[in-house]
C-alpha cells in the first residue's frame, strides 16, 4: 500500500518513492551500468562473464613473472616482490573481514527497477561490500608495477577492467568496485613500505647461507657462466 492514498487512485501517476533505493546515487549509477550492460552484444557478456575471473589469473601469473624476473636482483627488489604477493593474500582476508562487518545486501538483489544481472546473483550471505575481485586485482597490480614498471600500461588497464566488469555483470555496486580497488592498492603499498627493512635483511641472510653475498655475485650468475681463459691466453700486460 502507498503511503500516499492519491496514488491508488484510477488514473494516478505511480508512485516512484516505493521503488526507492536508500543508496541514492550508488544505485542509480548501478542502474545505468547494468542498463548500459544489457545494450550492448551477448559476445560481450560471454566475454566479461569470463574475463571477471580470467583478468585475476592473469594479474596472478604477472605478479609470479615478476617475482621470477627478480629473483636474482638485489635483495630489497626480491623482497619488494614477495611482500607484494603477501600483500595481495593479506588484502583478500581483509575485504572478507569487511564483508562481514558491513554486510551490504547484492544491488541484483537489493535495487529495485534494475536490470537482471547477466551473472547468476550471489547467494544470501555473499555481502556485496567491498569486491573481492576488484581488491585483488588492484594489489596484483601494485604489487607488479612495484618491480616491473615497463608492465604498468596492461596490469593497471586490466585491473580496472577486472573491477568494472563486476559492476557491468550486476553483481556489484560501483561503490563496492572503488572501494575493493583503493583497499588492494593501499595493502600493497602499505605492506611493501612498513616491511621492506625486515623482508630485505631476511632475504640477504637467506642468501649469504646459499653462498651469495651480495648483489655482484647476483649479477655474475644472471650474466651465467665465463669462459674458462687457458694461462697463455692471459693478454700481455
Amino acid at each position: 500500500m502507498s503511503s500516499d492514498p492519491r496514488s491508488d487512485l484510477p488514473g494516478a501517476p505511480p508512485d516512484d518513492s516505493r521503488h526507492a533505493s536508500p543508496d541514492g546515487l550508488h544505485s542509480d549509477l548501478y542502474r545505468d551500468v547494468t542498463g548500459f550492460a544489457h545494450d550492448t552484444p551477448d559476445w560481450l557478456h560471454s566475454l566479461a562473464e569470463y574475463g571477471t575471473g580470467g583478468g585475476l589469473l592473469l594479474l596472478a601469473a604477472l605478479l609470479a613473472t615478476a617475482c621470477w624476473r627478480v629473483r636474482r636482483a638485489e635483495p630489497g627488489i626480491l623482497a619488494r616482490a614477495l611482500l607484494g604477493g603477501a600483500a595481495v593474500a593479506a588484502a583478500y582476508g581483509v575485504s572478507e573481514a569487511v564483508k562481514l562487518v558491513v554486510r551490504e545486501e547484492r544491488p541484483c538483489r537489493a535495487v529495485a527497477g534494475a536490470p537482471a544481472p547477466i551473472a547468476p546473483c550471489p547467494e544470501p550471505g555473499d555481502w556485496s561490500f567491498p569486491s573481492n575481485h576488484a581488491t585483488i586485482a588492484a594489489a596484483a597490480a601494485v604489487a607488479v608495477v612495484l618491480v616491473w614498471r615497463a608492465m604498468a600500461w596492461l596490469v593497471l588497464p586490466l585491473a580496472v577492467l577486472t573491477a568494472f566488469s563486476r559492476v557491468f555483470l550486476g553483481v556489484h555496486y560501483p561503490h563496492d568496485v572503488v572501494a575493493g580497488a583503493l583497499l588492494g592498492a593501499a595493502a600493497v603499498l602499505l605492506v611493501t613500505w612498513s616491511a621492506a627493512g625486515p623482508a630485505t635483511a631476511l632475504t640477504d641472510r637467506v642468501r649469504t647461507r646459499l653462498g651469495y653475498t651480495g648483489p655482484a655475485s647476483w649479477a655474475t650468475i644472471a650474466a651465467g657462466p665465463r669462459p674458462h681463459r687457458k694461462p697463455d691466453d692471459t693478454p700481455p700486460g
